[in-house]
């Protein structure tokens, strides 16, 4: 059933508040063995917030991506929209939204190269949409764009990943694997099977070629092609979570490693100073914990020397890496009525602020399971000014025909 995008809300409220330091751990901290990186002496600096818009549109959110002027989003309902990330067009609900594609599974986990839209579905397929059409022109009801479909894997796509110069596109499965394909001509140039001992549910690759995977069997295994080869083989086994790892982020650097679990801790770690391929030498150590949501954390998204969390107990934490690995939490996001299931961020270059005393400005989407998309803008003290404004989708809309899927092969 197709439907209007309905008016959004006309006036835009913002409040500014003083940071109030949340909680610097839960009650009953998860991994006691693991110390915490996050000091009661610290005094973090003022933080301010509002909202920019709300909006209503999909069933559950599970997956975000940012490529230039638009979010994508994905959703339960097999959806997949693009909305403006200028909180100024969602006043004119006529730019509010444009349903992309309408799949026939739920969309995982989504990544933008150029015009090209690869998302991940829970029908064990990798679907390819261009997005040629949408960015020349808003997509009118009835129009479709044009897509193909990768099938290798036998159980749900969890996550994608693309390499830095976009030639290879990884992918993980709750089938235990994880496959590289080409993405010129869509091939599958390599597949691992039994990556790990259960479900595969994170992936993320950095520069220097090293693919981490997160898994629910507790552990996040370092994998990577050594001189010479073409298959990637087992460099380290990454073990201190105690429940089933969810989510996986990298600094810019590639140097730290975020992961969050189930056990309501995300655990720090940190490049050992050698390739980790010698004996007796690790490839990543741990360094600490943060601590401060009540339940499951369900993604991360690491921007500058920020990182954002997303937990099952609907908020979304903002931390920061200072000297001597010391991390402050800058502030907790709430208004989500369910579980944060994705993140994603960038910084915001929209504001106009040129003023260096603001600092930088850093916007940030969450989708959660309450059908919401958040989006929050953010700067902090000393020099860091954080904003959060919060957008979230429109009614439901979708175009009126679905698209039909062309099968690839790959070899």
């Amino acid at each position: 059933m197709t439907s209007s995008i309905p008016n959004l809300i006309s006036t835009t409220f913002t409040t500014q508040t003083r940071y109030q330091p949340p909680l610097l751990s839960p009650p009953n901290p998860s991994l006691p063995s693991v110390p915490s990186l996050i000091y009661p002496s610290q005094q973090p600096a003022a933080a301010h917030h509002y909202c920019a818009a709300t909006l209503n549109g999909h069933s559950y959110v599970f997956s975000l991506a940012i490529a230039g002027k638009h979010l994508y989003s994905g959703s339960s309902d097999s959806e997949i929209q693009a909305w403006p990330r200028n909180p100024s067009s969602l006043q004119n609900s006529e730019f509010a939204s444009n349903s992309v594609a309408v799949c026939n599974s739920a969309v995982k986990s989504i990544v933008v190269l150029g015009e090209k839209l690869f998302t991940a579905h829970q029908d064990h397929k990798i679907r390819r949409s261009s997005l040629e059409t949408f960015c020349s022109k808003k997509l009118r009801e009835n129009q479709t764009a044009q897509k193909c479909t990768w099938v290798h894997h036998v159980d749900t796509v969890s996550a994608l990943a693309l390499s830095s110069d976009g030639s290879h596109l990884y992918s993980v499965s709750w089938d235990r694997s994880f496959k590289v394909w080409r993405t010129a001509d869509f091939k599958c140039l390599e597949s691992v099977w039994n990556a790990h001992d259960d479900a595969i549910n994170a992936i993320a690759l950095s520069n220097d070629g090293c693919v981490y995977t997160g898994s629910a069997d507790k552990k996040i295994k370092v994998w990577k092609r050594k001189e010479g080869e073409s298959k990637h083989t087992l460099v380290d086994t990454l073990e201190k979570h105690v429940s089933a790892v969810n989510s996986l982020a990298l600094s810019t650097d590639g140097s730290v490693l975020y992961s969050g679990a189930c056990d309501r801790s995300i655990i720090v770690w940190e490049k050992d100073g050698g390739r980790g391929d010698g004996e007796g030498m690790r490839h990543m150590v741990v360094v600490g914990a943060l601590r401060g949501h009540t339940k499951a954390i369900l993604c991360l998204a690491v921007v500058s020397d920020l990182v954002f969390s997303g937990s099952a107990d609907k908020t979304v934490r903002i931390w920061r890496g200072g000297l001597d690995r010391n991390y402050c939490c800058l502030g907790v996001l709430e208004g989500h009525r369910g579980p944060v299931k994705c993140l994603a961020a960038a910084i915001d270059n929209s504001s106009g602020d040129s003023n260096s005393s603001s600092g930088t400005s850093y916007k940030v989407y969450g989708g959660s399971l309450d059908c919401d998309i958040k989006n929050e803008d953010d700067t902090a003290g000393d020099g860091h000014k954080h904003k959060l404004v919060i957008e979230v989708e429109s009614e439901k809309h979708r175009t009126s025909s679905d698209m039909s899927d062309v099968d690839i092969n790959p070899q």
